[in-house]
């Protein structure tokens, strides 16, 4: 089992830089493949970013690939999502999520992670 918690959410302008950060506890973190997802009033969850168990192996969605990077530190059990170059698409409640088997063919699917934090809201203005 993983409990995670994600924090680092708010409002920033256009152009603006956020950190999202999420906090995992559980003896097993190290083993678990960590990814971000995002979701949008009226819209379906959407896929962001993925790193393998390893943090040698990241994902990106195209619509984040280059501004968003994703990283973690499996000796501090955290996963951070470094957002920049913002824009008002970027606007939704953001999820970390971790899952225990990884699948190239399933990976960006919600239905695919074992475990959910509460989420962070992030408000980009334009």
């Amino acid at each position: 089992q993983v409990q995670l918690v994600e924090s680092g959410g708010g409002l920033v302008q256009a152009g603006g830089s956020l950190r999202l950060s999420c906090a995992a506890s559980g003896r097993t973190f190290d083993n678990y493949n960590m990814a971000w997802f995002r979701q949008a009033p009226g819209k379906e969850r959407e896929f962001v970013a993925a790193v393998r168990e390893s943090g040698s192996g990241t994902i990106y969605a195209d619509s984040v690939k280059g501004r968003f990077t994703i990283s973690r530190d499996n000796a501090k059990n955290t996963v951070d999502l470094q957002m920049n170059s913002l824009v008002p698409d970027d606007t939704a409640v953001y999820y970390c999520a971790a899952a225990s088997v990884w699948s190239y063919f399933t990976y960006a699917s919600p239905a695919a992670y074992n475990y959910w934090g509460q989420g962070t809201q992030v408000t980009v203005s334009s």
